[in-house]
């Protein structure tokens, strides 16, 4: 089989390349997914994307055991389907600030420059709110149709707080609270494979393989012209781009022999381009939460009912139309942070072991998000073998200045448990937040023993000038010919947000780049 372009990953970004890469008649373009179509009724009902988690839908990595959390292997979901990502997660729509992409110091990707990306993509319910966000693209925002009690409550105690309330957290900076914008439309997930994919595949030159996992990169005298996926070679005239994620992508470089050297034969495969900083600068958003007993039977711990079911079949209202984290307040740790560094997500439910664990009873969550971690880490190959997993190390709380600025984040929240439009929704404590957790030494231990990932991985194929990077501002992989890397790999640093905005915004802007090569 040979095509102009062939894209590995239909993800968040994959989906967004091959739109529009086949929106040209005159190329042919091929998307390879490992997984299988997002046809499981779980995708689009908001409320239920937990229940993909350690399915066939998810890629189901673990960590290696992390020293400073207790020694424990952390789960980490990743979407293996059409849609990747964007069709199991929890449809928070936020792109981050100003001063994350300004931050990135990488010529082409200032925020101004980001922006019409952004732009480009959204399709806003509710219109246009005062000219920075986008209304004819192809993935549908909205806010929560039908928001908890409770979490209007929330936002009440952040005003009371003194938290400036935001028309929604996606301006130049996101400092304040505000209900979550989502990627759905009408009640229903909106995926990239809705709103990219599905009319794309409508084009006789666009042909999606699923089933299609990738186990090497055909490099040939300096130039990438195939991917191997079984015993199927798919050839490239013109370009490969990986968007298989931050863990998907690096993992792949190195299988097809581009890396560290020495890591490489250590593990059996042979180098073919030196280029150390694949897989390495790791970062991820680390989370820990503050659970409370709810006095009043409203949180969506007893949503599944029949009466709810038929709401939501027959007017796409009620609590399945929740995406769980239904508001959020960005906070800075300090007077020296020059951006919020710590986000609070509240939802309408307990929300622990990453919704795996059945409610105890009715309680609500505010979830503490580091979003500037010191900490880094790195993926590296545990075999040759493709199917092997790979070796994930983020090194959380490896930095010092880490757990403190959590634990600064845990404070808060319990302050606004404590205020007067919250607490009577708050009660005492839930398992597994301790009593006692006003102790620090307490409250450290609580966060070594049940932080987990956001999912937010990125950093791993990192864009820039240097020779730190993989790929350079034009996502090009250094020293190979017809290679990019298009997901949130190439983010420099993390954002002060959610990493699936930014990967669909860097899809787009991909897009670009290839057809104007």
């Amino acid at each position: 089989m040979e095509f102009d372009y062939v894209i590995v990953g239909a993800g968040s970004a994959g989906c967004v390349l091959a739109g529009r890469l086949s929106e040209d008649p005159g190329v042919t373009v091929a998307l390879l997914e490992a997984g299988g179509p997002d046809k499981k009724r779980e995708v689009k009902v908001p409320a239920a994307f937990a229940k993909l988690f350690k399915t066939e839908c998810d890629w189901n990595y673990s960590t290696v055991a992390q020293p400073e959390l207790a020694g424990r292997e952390l789960y980490w979901p990743r979407g293996r389907m059409l849609g990747g990502s964007s069709s199991m997660n929890a449809m928070m729509w936020v792109r981050g600030t100003r001063a994350d992409y300004d931050g990135w110091n990488v010529p082409g990707w200032s925020y101004d420059e980001v922006l019409p990306y952004f732009k480009k993509a959204e399709r806003r319910e509710g219109g246009d709110r005062g000219g920075v966000y986008g209304t004819g693209g192809p993935l549908w925002i909205s806010e929560q149709r039908s928001p908890n009690a409770s979490t209007l409550a929330f936002l009440e105690a952040c005003q009371a707080q003194g938290i400036e309330r935001l028309p929604e957290p996606n301006g130049d900076t996101n400092e304040g609270c505000a209900q979550t914008p989502v990627s759905q439309r009408r009640g229903q997930r909106w995926s990239t494979a809705d709103g990219y994919l599905r009319p794309a595949r409508k084009r006789a030159n666009l042909t999606v393989l699923t089933g299609a996992h990738a186990r090497r990169i055909v490099i040939e005298n300096g130039r990438a012209t195939a991917v191997e996926y079984g015993d199927t070679r798919v050839t490239a005239r013109r370009e490969v781009v990986l968007s298989a994620g931050a863990v998907g992508s690096p993992h792949l470089l190195m299988l097809s022999g581009v890396g560290d050297p020495d890591h490489l034969r250590d593990v059996g495969v042979e180098p073919v381009h030196e280029l150390p900083a694949v897989g390495e600068h790791l970062a991820d958003h680390l989370a820990t939460a503050v659970t409370r007993h709810c006095p009043e039977p409203i949180t969506l711990a007893t949503a599944e009912t029949l009466p709810n079911l038929a709401r939501y079949l027959l007017t796409r209202r009620g609590p399945f139309t929740s995406n769980v984290g239904e508001a959020v307040a960005f906070l800075r740790s300090g007077d020296d942070q020059p951006a919020p560094d710590l986000e609070l997500i509240f939802a309408p439910v307990p929300f622990i072991e990453h919704g795996l664990r059945p409610p105890a009873g009715h309680g609500v969550t505010i979830g503490v998000v580091l979003l500037r971690p010191e900490s880094t880490g790195r993926i590296r190959l545990a075999s040759p073998d493709p199917a092997a997993p790979p070796v994930i190390d983020p090194r959380y709380l490896s930095a010092d200045g880490d757990l403190p600025r959590i634990m600064h984040g845990l404070r808060k929240a319990e302050e606004l448990l404590a205020t007067a439009p919250l607490k009577q929704y708050a009660a005492g404590c839930m398992d597994p937040y301790p009593e006692g957790a006003e102790d620090d030494e307490v409250l450290a231990k609580y966060v070594r023993e049940h932080a987990e990932t956001l999912y937010h991985p990125a950093g791993t194929c990192r864009m820039g000038t240097g020779d730190d990077s993989v790929v350079d501002p034009e996502l090009r992989v250094r020293g190979i010919e017809g290679l990019r890397v298009a997901d949130a790999s190439v983010m420099p640093s993390l954002n002060r947000g959610h990493t699936n905005a930014p990967a669909i915004m860097i899809g787009e802007k991909a897009a670009d780049l290839i057809r104007s090569a």
